[in-house]
């Protein structure tokens, strides 16, 4: 009896397990817009739509938190965080300085090991059905995986846990926008084929080459999804047709308010190859 009572405890999950779960299924829910932004999150209701109890809800909205993800007021309880476009752009910004630095670091430190995780993660990716070829579909949460796994391969060389992190925190920020842009990718099948051309640039080493085409790949994700917030917001189409005219002609004259390829960062290894 007591041997069974033991193995019955021990085939539970733990409550780190519990919270976990909890964590990753509603940061997912959040990210990809099954909550939308300033939506109200009762603990209750999550317990019985995730079927974990409220300790374990509890510390996922607490995780959900220090990520950004979403805001807890004294009075009000917790709320996904709202969506405008100056944290678009400040997330842009961020994610672009931090990606830099950790791709070309990669690119100077990565072996022919990075070199064949990046080719699988973008052989799995490219096997399944990505956003572009998505129209009213749920999302595909296998391809969400891969994507997220493909881009962290390119950074994996960079040696600093804390800066792969970072990058990390900042690609769920970025994707609440993405989803959010969803509308404006349907038919883009060019965002796959940026992937590749990312890909492509990172194993013939050319780290200017690859920076500038993943910074590109960010700012396409920012220009859509500004497009979409200002929908939501009530903006006339012509009124948003001008706002990224403007914007482009703005970038051509003077650059995006971004970094240049190399120009923040530690300085690059001289390391012969």
């Amino acid at each position: 009896m007591a041997t069974r009572l033991k193995k019955a405890i021990a085939d539970q999950p733990g409550a780190e397990t519990l919270a976990s779960s909890a964590y990753e299924r509603l940061r997912f829910d959040i990210i990809s817009g099954v909550f939308p932004p300033e939506a109200k999150l009762l603990i209750r209701q999550l317990c019985a739509r995730y079927e974990i109890g409220l300790s374990p809800i509890r510390e996922a909205l607490n995780r959900v938190s220090r990520d950004g993800l979403v805001k807890h007021h004294e009075q009000r309880g917790f709320t996904v965080t709202a969506v405008t476009e100056a944290d678009l752009e400040d997330i842009t910004k961020a994610r672009c300085w931090a990606n830099e630095v950790a791709l070309r670091e990669s690119i100077a430190n990565g072996d022919q090991g990075w070199e064949e995780a990046i080719l699988i993660a973008f052989h799995r990716m490219s096997r399944l059905q990505g956003p572009a070829e998505q129209s009213d579909n749920p999302v595909d949460a296998a391809w969400e995986r891969a994507h997220r796994a493909f881009h962290t391969s390119l950074i994996s060389a960079c040696g600093s846990s804390w800066l792969i992190g970072f990058c990390e925190q900042l690609f769920d920020a970025a994707d609440r926008y993405r989803f959010l842009a969803r509308l404006q990718f349907r038919g883009r099948t060019q965002r796959q084929n940026e992937h590749r051309d990312i890909m492509e640039a990172v194993l013939r080493r050319d780290a200017d080459q690859a920076v500038q085409l993943l910074l590109d790949h960010f700012r396409a994700t920012l220009n859509y999804s500004r497009i979409e917030i200002h929908r939501l917001n009530g903006a006339p189409e012509h009124s948003r047709a001008t706002m990224v005219l403007s914007r482009k002609q703005k970038s051509k004259k003077k650059g995006l308010p971004l970094p240049a390829p190399g120009s923040v960062g530690p300085p690059r290894s001289n390391r012969s190859r």
